[in-house]
């Protein structure tokens, strides 16, 4: 069985809500009525569904911060004994061969990079940005770079300011769309971005965008349906992404012992330990 049930709509689904208006109209009902029960029905049925897929998908992270504390130490010390077994086993043989698998497997216990060389100068191992760390020692704070915008940059700006600015507003309404459309100018001016001013002075030159015809109630329900089922497919394929990982593959085969899974698979990992600490010890004598 599914870590993850999937929802059951107490209701006509999408393709039924359809068909059911129509028949919901002949018989002289209302006919956005059948639509919108099976909207509310199809809304609980998502509720339910994203509840069980984030309780599994809290199930596995927490899972996964378990297993790396008590099992990452001894999946660390058989990397480790793999890459001293490997050299040692080159150092006996001198095989080329032997001297490559030695290198790969010392490769693989490697440190990680620290912070530094991940984010490469923007944030130091304190996780300070040198901005925020010059403000905690009193250092005075790089200047962001100048911007100069161009003559042309600098004509658009001023054409656009004098045509669109708020004050010349007949009404609040107009004002506040002249209000952000000066922001945006604002903005791009700010950033010397000749091509979005151009971009700009022709948007306002088109005038303002008509408003759109409000759809019908029952437009708006089919849109609803048609989004409950979108967002059910994507819930779908993250309780098949969480239940194929090997972690949530691993609280599978265990949902109701998940620590009694933890401790059997340490015990097979100190065995394994134990029997490769052999094999050292065997190559050195």
């Amino acid at each position: 069985m599914s870590a993850v049930e999937e929802p059951v709509a107490e209701g006509a689904g999408a393709g039924e809500a359809m068909g059911a208006g129509v028949d919901g109209a002949a018989a002289g009902a209302r006919p956005e009525e059948r639509l919108e029960r099976a909207v509310r029905a199809a809304e609980q049925a998502l509720i339910e569904y994203e509840i069980a897929v984030e309780t599994f998908r809290v199930e596995v992270e927490n899972f996964s911060r378990l297993h790396h504390q008590k099992l990452g130490p001894m999946y660390t010390r058989l990397d480790e004994l793999e890459a001293e077994i490997a050299e040692a086993r080159a150092a006996r043989t001198g095989d080329p061969e032997d001297i490559r698998r030695a290198h790969e497997a010392r490769a693989r216990v490697m440190p990680m990079p620290g912070v530094e060389e991940l984010f490469h100068g923007w944030m130091d191992s304190d996780g300070l940005f040198p901005e925020a760390q010059a403000m905690l020692t009193d250092q005075p704070v790089r200047p962001p770079q100048r911007v100069r915008p161009s003559e042309e940059a600098r004509r658009l700006y001023r054409e656009l300011a004098r045509k669109a600015h708020p004050d010349l507003a007949q009404d609040e309404e107009e004002r506040k769309r002249r209000d952000e459309f000066i922001a945006r100018v604002n903005a791009a001016y700010a950033r010397g971005d000749e091509a979005l001013l151009r971009e700009l002075s022709e948007e306002w030159v088109a005038g303002p965008v008509p408003e759109e015809r409000r759809p019908s109630r029952s437009e708006e329900l089919y849109a609803r349906l048609e989004w409950l089922a979108q967002r059910k497919e994507l819930l779908t394929l993250m309780a098949r992404e969480l239940e194929e990982s090997a972690i949530g593959s691993m609280l599978r085969l265990s949902p109701d012992d998940p620590d009694g899974l933890l401790e059997e698979i340490a015990e097979q990992l100190l065995a394994q330990v134990a029997e490769k600490q052999a094999e050292l010890e065997a190559l050195r004598g």
